[in-house]
Parts: C-alpha cells; sequence; structure tokens
C-alpha cells in the first residue's frame, strides 16, 4: 500500500499496529525499491535470454518469465489501488516504467480521470456497490464515477475484486453496470464493459468480448435487456457449442410451479 494511515496511536483498534508515518514512508520506498528491483531483473533476464537465442543455457525463472509479456507490452499489467494517492503513485510507476497498465478497484479513480486518460489507463472498476468513503462524498459518488471516467475518455470495466468473496459474487457484475447505467453511463458502454473491454484487456479481443467471423461464438439468448435485474439467460453457447441452462434451481422453480393448486 502507498497510503500513509495518520490514525493516532490512541484511536487504532490494536495499537501495537500503530506505525508512525515516518516509518510508514520508509517502509513504502522500500517496497517500491523492491519492485523496481524486480522489474529491472526481469529485464535483464530478458535481454539475456534473447542474447542466448532463448532459453538454452540460461535458468528459467518462471516469476521472471511471466514479466516478460509485460514488458514487451503484450499485455498490461494490472495495479490495484483505490486511494487517491495510490492510483497517482501506481499510474505515475507504471508510466516512468513505460509499461501498460489497468487499474483495478479504482475506488477514487474518477478524481483523477485525466491523469488516467492522458496516460490511456483503463479501470477495473470494483466499487459501484461500495458506501462513500468521506464524509463530504455525495451519496452517488461511486453509481457516477463510471460515467465519469467514461466522458474523460477513460475505458470502464466492472469486477468484483480478488478478495475472497470476489468469486462468489462475480454474478453482481451486471448490476453493477446497470447501476452505472441508471447514474450516467451509455448502456452500450456498460455492455462494452461486460464483454469487448474485458476481452481486449486481457489480450483474448481475437476470440472473446463480441460476436464477429472467426471468434468463438460465444454468447448468451436472453429473454429481455441484459441489464434489467429481470431478465434471464434462456440459451448459452461456448466455443459454438450450446450448453443447457438448466439446473437444479430450475427443475425446483417448473416442479413447484405446477404443483396442484388447492
Amino acid at each position: 500500500s502507498f497510503t500513509l494511515d495518520t490514525t493516532p496511536k490512541e484511536r487504532m483498534g490494536n495499537p501495537e499496529d500503530w506505525k508512525s508515518p515516518e516509518d510508514q514512508d520508509r517502509e513504502r520506498s522500500r517496497k517500491l525499491r523492491e519492485l523496481d528491483d524486480f522489474f529491472d531483473s526481469a529485464a535483464a533476464y530478458g535481454k539475456a535470454r534473447s542474447a542466448a537465442g532463448g532459453s538454452n543455457g540460461l535458468q528459467t525463472v518462471p516469476a521472471w518469465e511471466a514479466t516478460l509479456p509485460v514488458l514487451r507490452g503484450e499485455v498490461p499489467v494490472f495495479l490495484h489501488a483505490n486511494e487517491y494517492r495510490q492510483i497517482r503513485s501506481a499510474v505515475e510507476w507504471a508510466a516512468r516504467r513505460k509499461l501498460r497498465c489497468v487499474l483495478a478497484g479504482g475506488r477514487d479513480a474518477a478524481r483523477l480521470a485525466d491523469l488516467l486518460a492522458t496516460h490511456r489507463v483503463a479501470v477495473a472498476y470494483e466499487h459501484v456497490f461500495t458506501l462513500p468513503p468521506r464524509e463530504v462524498d455525495p451519496y452517488d459518488v461511486q453509481f457516477t464515477t463510471p460515467a465519469a471516467l467514461h466522458r474523460a475518455g477513460v475505458k470502464v470495466t466492472f469486477s468484483e475484486g480478488t478478495e475472497r468473496f470476489g468469486a462468489s459474487t462475480v454474478r453482481n457484475i451486471p448490476y453493477a453496470a446497470a447501476q452505472a447505467v441508471a447514474f450516467g453511463l451509455p448502456p452500450a458502454e456498460a455492455l462494452r464493459g461486460l464483454t469487448l473491454y474485458p476481452a481486449q484487456l486481457l489480450g483474448v479481443a481475437d476470440r472473446l468480448g463480441s460476436l464477429e467471423p472467426g471468434k468463438d461464438a460465444t454468447f448468451v439468448v436472453a429473454n429481455g435487456d441484459l441489464l434489467d435485474l429481470r431478465t434471464q439467460v434462456v440459451r448459452l453457447w461456448i466455443a459454438g457449442v450450446e450448453v443447457p441452462v438448466e439446473s437444479r434451481h430450475t427443475r425446483l422453480y417448473e416442479r413447484y410451479r405446477a404443483r396442484p393448486k388447492p
């Protein structure tokens, strides 16, 4: 974290966890040096690998191998930041190293929309339904952030994050997009934020994200607007193969809907 916690020691839930701002700043600088050292080492490894004509004669380092596509600009690095100063530091770090990046989290992203647009940083926004972080914030500050980013020219996708409950709540992502539409995001942009834009950011837009000749034909058929809470998916294809949408829930629904009437 690049945020300094200025909470007084006497107000900490666990005073033993308290660190002075000076100690936090030193720790932050140390972590940044370690991060730079890692990327410098990965870059040197990549140059040595190229000079050797591949991995022959070199000990393979998986962490550096995974970093090489990032250094070549083939895939972006995902930087997780939420607070204003965190976001600014993350974007400036990526710009200094000339890396493509995606901002994940992005709670205060609207306050730095112009900076993100200048550096072409897309946002995987996680905070449509979180509470306003400051007492002076309007109630809808998180609802309107995707629209504000879009107006500035920032590409917005939606995410439930990488915390322990993220995978189980991924089903709520369309609701986040729908809420953003209600607060100013164009519907077409919201749909792209659920489909095409994530595919582009993850480097799989040649196969997924839109319906075009040559792609995998992974899509759904619904009985209404995909951003409408009442809409149901009625048919599903993955890579051109239709997959049944029947489940235990749908079977129980049909079973009890047909129950004898008193």
